[in-house]
């Protein structure tokens, strides 16, 4: 670093050296709120003007680093660290640091702070490592800035907001266009097919205005499917349930299932059980990658409360005949 790159950090801030950390850090946040890129969007001089109170405030806030920068000036930084390698010509202020290990041997040397230097190979080195942290309170480049009231620059400056939006099976399955009141506002949204519990719609443009910027946010709706009397959802799968009679779980039966394109012949097969699903491929909800999910129908068995006489006289023949019995493994259950 040459002479004329030096950069006095106090006189950035607008402190004296003596400046206590409350000073230091109440005159950083009030050049911040200035020079922020929130506040002066496209500004690159602001910009500039706050990377440098930025960098000012990192040193002088940091204990070790304001140490060494009253200690040292411009070459604070290769204070306890080695030098660029080079040797003469190294920019440097135009001083060979080449013939020492590191800063602080040079300044051992120029000062005597040391007992004066002893003759090369000899010389006594002082090294110290330091590891960087963000000064508490303060932006590491741009991040960071919630203690002063700011969103970081890198983030969005608008404020998005949230809504629940209630829709029936019949419109998050075809798509709906829906109004909406945003105080004096009103806007229409179109919500595309297959939106389900959770989906959250983006509507760029109307959420909250930001009072620093004036820009908008934008507004998420998020869905809630209202309960359907046939169908439920299940992961990208529509569901329901079918209920068979035991004679058409026995011996099977083909049975028309609704679907949402209307019913459906679909093939029981002779001995289903209760509960077991069958798959109806391609008949389900509208994916957002495209196409169709599957429709899963539960088979419910479901015995008549009601019998005619003549079938309770052929059930009491069945029983009276049955070789089945979906209990026997019972028998050799044991605690």
């Amino acid at each position: 670093m040459a002479a004329t790159d030096f950069k006095d950090y106090y006189a950035i801030l607008g402190v004296s050296k003596t400046a206590t950390p409350e000073e230091i850090k109440q005159a950083f946040r009030k050049l911040a709120r200035k020079y922020h890129p929130d506040v002066n969007p496209n500004n690159k001089q602001a910009e500039a003007r706050f990377k440098e109170v930025s960098e000012a405030y990192e040193v002088v806030s940091d204990p070790d680093k304001r140490k060494k920068y009253d200690q040292f000036g411009q070459y604070w930084k290769q204070a306890g660290e080695g030098f660029p390698s080079g040797g003469v010509g190294a920019d440097m202020g135009n001083f060979d640091f080449s013939q020492y290990g590191n800063f602080d041997e040079f300044i051992n040397e120029l000062l005597g702070r040391f007992g004066g230097a002893t003759p090369r190979g000899g010389r006594q080195s002082y090294s110290q490592s330091y590891s960087y942290r963000p000064p508490t309170g303060a932006p590491s480049g741009f991040n960071g800035f919630n203690d002063f009231g700011f969103q970081d620059a890198g983030a969005a400056t608008s404020q998005d907001s949230e809504a629940a939006i209630a829709l029936t099976f019949a419109e998050a399955f075809n798509g709906v266009q829906k109004r909406f009141s945003l105080g004096n506002e009103t806007i229409d949204v179109r919500i595309p097919s297959g939106s389900k519990t959770g989906t959250r719609l983006r509507v760029r443009g109307k959420g909250q205005i930001n009072p620093m910027t004036q820009q908008r946010g934008d507004l998420y709706l998020k869905v809630e499917l209202q309960p359907h009397s046939f169908f439920q959802m299940e992961g990208d799968n529509l569901v329901c349930e079918v209920a068979i009679t035991p004679d058409e779980a026995t011996l099977g039966a083909s049975i028309d299932v609704p679907t949402p394109d209307g019913s459906v012949n679909v093939k029981l097969p002779a001995g289903v059980r209760s509960g077991q699903s069958l798959r109806l491929r391609g008949k389900g909800w509208p994916l957002a990658k495209g196409g169709r999910g599957d429709q899963l129908v539960k088979v419910a068995i479901i015995p008549p409360k009601d019998l005619s006489q003549q079938e309770r006289e052929y059930y009491e023949k069945i029983r009276a005949i049955r070789t089945y019995n979906p209990r026997s493994h019972l028998n050799q259950v044991r605690l």
